[in-house]
This record gives C-alpha cells, structure tokens and sequence, in this order.
C-alpha cells in the first residue's frame, strides 16, 4: 500500500506541474503523439489566424487529466502486484520443497514469529525408528542397543514436539538434494561422532545404491581415529567427523613441571587440524564430556595458557578460556557468506550417584536437574558476544528426559556399563532433525 501512496502522490505532482504550465513555455516543445498535442501552444496550432476558443483547450486540459488519472492507477495497481508475487510465491516454494514452511521463520529472531524449538516435550510416534541400524555399516557396533539384545524397542517411539512451533518431518530425498555438492563437518568428542554416524544412517535410506556411500580412506568406524569421512558420491557431499575432544591444543610436558603434571592442555591454541575444518559448507561443534577431573586432573593433565602453567585453574574457568580460544578462531578464520557454524550444547548423562547405571523403559518424566548444565550457558555466553552468526543445538534440557535412551548393558561390552552414550536409532536422530532444520531455514541466528 505504501507503494499506491508514492504512486499516487506522484500523480498529483504531476497533475499540478501541468496546470500551472505557461502555454508560452509549453510552445518550445514539439510532441508527435495525441497527448503530446495537448502541450503544444495554442498559438503554434493557429491555422486560421484567430485564437481557437477555450472551451477545445479545456476539452484537452480535462483529457489529459484523465489520461495521467487511468496511466497512474495502472501503474499502481502493478506495483502492488508486484509486491504480493514477491512476497507469496517464495513461501509456496519454499512449502512445496518439503520442508512444510519451516525455512518462513527463525527460531531463534526476536518478534511475534518466535519459537523456542527446544521448549517442547517428548510424543509417541509411531514414524520412528527412521532407519535400522544393523543395515546402516556406519553405526559402531557398540550402539546397536538392538543388535546387542535390548529386548525392547519402546525407547525408539519417540519424536521431540516443541510447544508452539513444529519440527519438520525427515524428507530424505529433499534433504539429499539440498546437501549436493556440500561439505558437512563434525568436531568434537565421541558424542559428535554418534550424531555423525546418525546423520549418515537417516541419508541413507534414501539411496537405492547403498554402495554408492564410502569412507573416503576406507577406514572403518573407530574410537580413536581422528578423520572419518563418508562421500555420498551420487550427491557429491560428504559428511566428516574430525575427533577434537577438548577443541584446543593438547600440550607437552615441561621438564620443570611438578611430578604429578603428565600433560598439558593449551587454553589459547585451537586444535592443530583447524585448518582441515574451516572450508566447510557447515560447521558443527561439540564439547564437555572430557572435561571432567577423570579426564584432566586424574590423568595428570592440567592447563597452560601461553608458557604459564596453571595448575590452580578450575575446569570451568578452563573451558570458559578455550571457548574464547575458539570464538576467536570462528571470527578470524570463517567466511560466514560460505560456512554455517552450529555449536551443539552439553549432552546429560544419566548416571546415579552411585556411578551405576540404570536405563529405563520410558523417558524420565522429571529432569532432576540435569536439564541445567555450566558448560551449556558458557557456550551461550560466549556465542551471545560474537559477530559472526552461530546457531545454538541446545539439546541439554530435551535430552535430560532420554534415561531409556543410553547404551546402558547393550553395548559390545556389556560388562562396562554406559550411561553416557546413546543407542543409535535414537536420540542422536532427534539432534540431527533439528540440526537439519537450522542447516535449511531462511535466516541464520
């Protein structure tokens, strides 16, 4: 509407510039067309020596009038047009590339189409599991809950529904065509592997040429290798996982240092292999299961910063400092205008306090706290501050419900209890929906 308003004041503009036009000035003009006759003089048009009367020159006054009148509302009905197909016809085209009007709005944007996709609760449905894992040759043996006997599949049912929004429905075939010719890149610990290994099972299904799917370096699945990269080649994308446990530089050990010092992890230098992530096309960090006193103290590793050993240092001060470490390499090093960066939040265990573990059937209907994690509002923190867009997986508080989600005993070693991991299909799907959904939306956080 506000383009008819321009038009039409336009218009009046127009009508007014005319009606105070001095016939003499006009008489310089020569026009060929019908209306451009209407400019001429008077006097230049005087065939028969005597002024014609003014009621023709008002005839032509009141004819152009409504020429200029009929052209304007033209114009501005077009304009309006115009605007509607523009505004329209990308939201009917996002709908029909099946992700049912998810890319139409931000999650994360301030406004009356907010929606926090992390407030929700867990349904039933029967839709899931979206694939089996025992056809999938990239799932770790050791999250086959099913393969190794879980006896039963309860736990597979269910679908994270947020509160006022709705996570669209897996299409493969869509999502194959949107990834083609990208480069998709997991960091972090064994927990970004499983949500990797997940990804690859749910594209999958969509492939008719299972073959066509391949570790690039004919590696198999492990714990401990730092590079895994699968290429979908009828697609020409890959999807790679790189095993940065702690995200930073682990550090040698300094001839002066205290007996009980092993090791050392350097707060203020990125891993090493940073150079292998940053052309990406997106970009998915994880952190936090390592960064435990069983993991640091306990094992004699303990912080440094520059050449100074900080032995004092509390594991949350720490992480807090290599978060800093790696926002900065995020605005340094990134082009936001190729790489989307996600960073995925703590993930709960559910261990008791005993340290036993006990999988349950059903998803726990109370949290008992562990929806809340330090590491997860760092990470928020941190991000909050940056100027390069990153979007938060917060998957902490919906995770905290999954107690019948864990490995557990059904594992490849069942003598080793886990409450820590979780059976593939399962949980790790969920992640990868949503992540999906950040990866396709029209705007970025």
């Amino acid at each position: 509407m506000s383009n008819f308003t321009k038009s039409s004041s336009f218009n009046r503009r127009a009508l007014s510039s005319l009606a105070i036009e001095s016939p003499r000035n006009s008489s310089s003009s020569v026009f060929t067309s019908p209306i451009g006759s209407a400019f001429a003089s008077p006097r230049s048009q005087n065939f028969g020596g005597s002024p014609r009367p003014s009621t023709n020159r008002l005839k032509e006054i009141s004819y152009l009038f409504q020429v200029l009148i009929i052209a304007g509302t033209i114009v501005s009905f077009l304009v309006i047009i115009a605007g509607g197909y523009l505004y329209v016809v990308p939201s009917l085209g996002q709908t029909f590339l099946g992700y049912n009007g998810a890319l139409e709005f931000n999650s994360s944007v301030a406004g009356d189409r907010e929606c926090d996709i992390f407030d929700g609760n867990w349904v039933v449905d029967d839709n899931y599991p979206l694939y089996n894992a025992s056809e999938c040759p990239f799932v770790e043996k050791g999250f086959n809950c099913l393969g190794n006997g879980r006896g039963h599949d309860e736990y597979l049912k269910w679908r994270w529904k947020p509160k006022h929004c709705t996570v669209p429905r897996f299409e493969v075939r869509d999502v194959l065509e949107r990834l083609r010719g990208k480069r998709i890149v997991f960091v972090g610990d064994s927990m970004s592997r499983t949500q990797w290994e997940s990804l690859i099972c749910m594209l999958m299904t969509g492939l008719e040429d299972k073959r066509s799917v391949y570790e690039v370096n004919g590696n198999n699945i492990t714990k401990r290798i730092r590079f895994l990269g699968v290429r979908f080649s009828s697609f020409n994308f890959t999807v790679e996982f790189y095993r940065s446990v702690f995200l930073v530089q682990p550090g040698r050990l300094r001839w002066h240092a205290p007996k009980r010092v092993k090791s050392t992890l350097k707060l203020d230098v990125l891993d090493v292999i940073n150079h292998e992530w940053s052309s990406a096309d997106f970009l998915i960090f994880n952190t936090g299961q390592w960064w435990v006193p069983g993991k640091l103290f306990e094992t004699g590793c303990y912080f440094q910063v520059g050449n100074s050993l900080r032995l004092g240092m509390s594991i949350p001060a720490a992480y807090r400092v290599a978060l800093e470490t790696w926002a900065s390499w995020i605005e340094n090093t990134i082009d936001p205008n190729k790489t989307r960066v996600l960073f995925r939040t703590f993930e709960p265990s559910h261990w008791s306090d005993h340290r036993s573990c006990n999988v349950t059937k059903y998803p726990a209907p109370d949290t008992e706290g562990r929806d809340k994690s330090i590491f997860s509002e760092m990470i928020k923190e941190v991000v909050k501050n940056m100027t390069i867009p990153v979007s938060i997986l917060d998957v902490t508080s919906m995770s905290a419900f999954r107690s019948d989600g864990h490995v557990g005993l059904w594992s490849d070693n069942p003598l080793v209890p886990d409450c820590s991991h979780w059976c593939l299909p399962g949980v790790p799907d969920i992640w990868n929906e949503i992540l999906l959904f950040f990866l396709f939306r029209q705007q970025v956080q």
